[in-house]
């Protein structure tokens, strides 16, 4: 196991500089199951626009030393509309007050160290004292029986329940990639999972 020398959350210019290096960590990480996302640094750029664009948005990096090797990100839900937005129809909830926390990433060597508390924590904090009263954020539906599926896969439900997220039911969305060993891109169904925020003091 690698020693983690830093965790902290980048905003404005320096969240923008490091985009570059977020990218190339989802499309490492992300290779493996159930993601099995076969990316490219073109698509990963177009996707990491929206950060670039919104003033609210955080990444919280993990440095060994000046290396990134691993991140999370999040921004306002209302950032990603056009992808997620029709999510939550019928939910009865107010998209503006959802912080969303999109992608963790971590290289295997620096896994075991509770970097993946540490991504929720700041990211949390960061919505709150932005004035959210809910946090969001969705994982990929996969068949049980996929050939791809490693036998030793444990998914993270028991990590994301023990931080106070459920699932919020029938919010599905779809978003769409290339899949390893696939030759074109394919629909995948995500499941949103969502918790209520503490107020912050000026709320109170």
């Amino acid at each position: 196991m690698a020693e983690v020398s830093e965790v902290h959350a980048l905003t404005g210019a320096v969240l923008s500089d490091a985009l570059d290096d977020v990218a190339r960590l989802r499309i490492a990480v992300f290779r493996a199951w159930p993601y099995l996302y076969d990316g490219n640094l073109d698509y990963e750029r177009r996707y990491l626009q929206s950060y670039r664009d919104s003033d609210k948005a955080i990444v919280v990096g993990v440095f060994d030393g000046d290396r990134l090797v691993g991140a999370s990100t999040g921004a306002p839900l209302t950032d990603h509309a056009d992808d997620f937005g029709a999510a939550f129809d019928g939910s009865g909830l107010d998209v503006s007050e959802i912080f969303y926390c999109a992608e963790s990433v971590l290289l295997p060597d620096y896994r075991g160290q509770g970097i993946g508390h540490k991504f929720f924590d700041l990211r949390e904090a960061h919505a709150i004292r932005l004035g959210f009263t809910k946090c969001a954020f969705c994982s990929v539906l996969r068949a049980a029986d996929h050939p791809m599926r490693p036998e030793n896969y444990r998914p993270l439900d028991t990590f994301w329940r023990a931080r106070g997220y459920d699932l919020l039911p029938g919010a599905i969305a779809q978003f769409s990639w290339k899949d390893v060993g696939a030759e074109k891109e394919t629909m995948k169904p995500l499941q949103f999972w969502i918790r209520d925020l503490p107020k912050s003091e000026s709320q109170v």
